[in-house]
């Protein structure tokens, strides 16, 4: 079983989007987590919206911690804007992908990262 775990400042917009869109694209041999560095405690709603729009659910996910994380080495972690605040969680490859903070920019913009992240994703599960 593969596990890959996706992280962010707050766990409230890029890391919880590409946890959706990995879930809806990984295989059943694949674990998905995604968590905050410093965790905002809740799902952004200009990403619940956004990722509505393609029809991925996030309505139900929580923003977590690493704390929250299982115990155990990781294939593959990406973060994504955490700076020094990037964990130090046992994995066999990392990956920084630089992507701006869609938080504070218009829906239009906030798409155009969600799409960018979807791409990202969908190259990173067929390198798995």
């Amino acid at each position: 079983m593969k596990r890959v775990l996706f992280v962010c400042v707050e766990n409230s917009c890029r890391s919880q989007m590409a946890e959706g869109f990995a879930r809806r694209q990984a295989s059943s041999q694949v674990e998905i987590y995604s968590a905050g560095s410093k965790p905002s405690g809740k799902v952004d709603p200009k990403a619940i919206e956004a990722m509505a729009e393609i029809g991925i659910d996030l309505s139900r996910h929580r923003s977590t911690g690493l704390d929250s994380l299982p115990q155990g080495k990781f294939d593959v972690i990406v973060t994504m804007g955490c700076g020094d605040a990037c964990p130090n969680v046992p994995a066999d490859r990392r990956e920084e992908w630089e992507l701006p903070d869609p938080k504070d920019l218009p829906l239009e913009e906030f798409r155009e990262v969600r799409d960018e992240i979807g791409r990202r994703v969908q190259a990173l599960l067929r390198k798995l």
